[in-house]
């Protein structure tokens, strides 16, 4: 048997020094950026997926982790999937009249997922969630907005990251956050002119106790519209999403990602009420949000995904590996180490109890290609995932965890690295540029 090997990349090398010439960042989506993977060791160009394998410019070949960051619930170049579209295909993509898959897809939608009594579509999450805004800020007739989590590059959600440029104060002094499974933060945050109060209900750290339900009880109270961005719970935690999942009902719900296993369509649900207003009061229209190839991908993956099966099977082998990783950590007392999340989708999570997390995730990282395995943080798991690669996955990882606790222990992790470290991102769902108000009494 051959000794493994860190996989050549010249031709992925070779096209990052061609888009640094063209492309601010080089790359169209931060998370699969150059940024996020070890620099000269891991590729950074794809050239084709199938099922749970993804091959880059240079021909090799990984179990991937990533899953183009979460959209391929049912994995790459599903065969239903490519029917649907290429039998749309043949017909048309975009037309002069509405399409009747634009009533099909939003049956099913209204069909399943909890308070989806009207259904619109767009492209990208981000167009939901500030629709979802905007709709609340209309419904309520206020203007400032809580938030917690990621929700997109829109003016009034990235005004509270460190990217801020080019938003204006008076856009910035309109949003808020607040930290998950912390309800006094929410009343740290809350005004009279609250519209909204947004949130990803789940990331890995699940609701602790009451608080979806406490955040709906307050939403009630204080006449606040409360919006559930589902981009990564949804049609993954459950076919009707975390709303189902968790018994707790959002006024206005946002989706996409796995929602047409990769094809771009984001969809904006919620009560009558507030999304009647979208009939003409307010303005939220766009090109291409029936673009058909989308929404024949999305009946074909919303039909495998609704009986609840598929999923199943996805979060019990993705169990098998949480808990085999912990089982791992364990072994080796990792205790700066954990694996937390659904089985669905995981994470591995560090500490700087013991070090540089940056540094440990890239060694990682760079350890898990040499043995063919694509791997940013998470484990994304699809239908195409098998007990066979979950079993793979934590032969090496017995392999690669007890190798960086010995650089941790030895102070040699830094050395360790072949290339440069993955970089930091501004994604957190707690106490990052939270701006407080005066507290609400209650």
């Amino acid at each position: 048997m051959h000794e493994p090997t860190y996989p050549p990349i010249q031709r992925s090398t070779e096209l990052l020094q061609r888009a640094e010439r063209l492309i601010p960042a080089t790359t169209q989506t931060l998370a699969k950026g150059p940024g996020q993977h070890v620099r000269g060791v891991a590729p950074v160009y794809a050239r084709r997926g199938r099922g749970a394998y993804l091959w880059d410019v240079d021909d090799n070949r990984y179990l991937d982790y990533s899953m183009a960051i979460g959209p391929l619930i049912l994995g790459y170049a599903d065969p239903g999937v490519n029917r649907a579209i290429e039998a749309q295909l043949h017909d048309g993509i975009t037309f002069s009249l509405m399409h009747p898959l634009e009533v099909e897809v939003a049956e099913m939608i209204h069909a399943v997922v909890p308070n989806a009594e009207h259904v619109r579509y767009s492209k990208t999450g981000c167009d939901v969630t500030s629709a979802a805004v905007r709709l609340a800020r209309a419904y309520t007739g206020r203007s400032t907005v809580l938030c917690c989590g990621y929700h997109g590059w829109h003016d009034w959600y990235i005004a509270t990251t460190d990217r801020a440029m080019g938003i204006p104060q008076a856009v910035r002094d309109l949003t808020y956050t607040f930290s998950y499974n912390n309800m006094q933060s929410v009343y740290d945050a809350i005004d009279a002119d609250t519209a909204a109060i947004i949130l990803e209900p789940m990331t890995f750290d699940e609701p602790n106790g009451t608080f979806l339900q406490e955040l709906r009880q307050l939403c009630d109270q204080r006449g606040i519209v409360l919006i559930f961005d589902e981009m990564w719970t949804g049609f993954r935690v459950s076919p009707g999403g975390a709303q189902m999942r968790f018994g707790v009902d959002a006024d206005l719900a946002c989706f996409s990602k796995a929602v047409a296993n990769g094809m771009p369509l984001s969809v904006l649900t919620g009560k009558a009420e507030i999304m009647r207003l979208l009939e003409h009061d307010v303005f939220f229209f766009t090109t291409f949000g029936g673009e058909a190839l989308s929404l024949a991908a999305a009946k074909a993956t919303l039909h495998r995904l609704f009986d609840g099966e598929v999923l199943q099977r996805i979060e019990l082998i993705g169990d098998e590996l949480r808990e085999g990783v912990r089982a791992l950590l364990a072994d080796n007392d990792m205790t700066y180490v954990s694996c937390k999340g659904l089985g669905a989708r995981t994470m591995l999570a560090f500490s700087d109890a013991a070090g540089d997390p940056l540094l440990m995730r890239s060694f990682v990282q760079q350890e898990l290609l040499k043995h063919g395995i694509l791997w940013n943080g998470f484990h994304n798991l699809s239908a195409s995932h098998t007990p066979s690669d979950i079993q793979y996955t934590l032969d090496i990882y017995a392999e690669v965890l007890p190798m960086l606790h010995e650089h941790v222990r030895m102070g040699t992790l830094a050395m360790a690295l072949r290339g440069r470290p993955v970089e930091p991102v501004f994604r957190k769902t707690g106490g990052f540029n939270t701006k407080p108000r005066v507290a609400v009494e209650h």
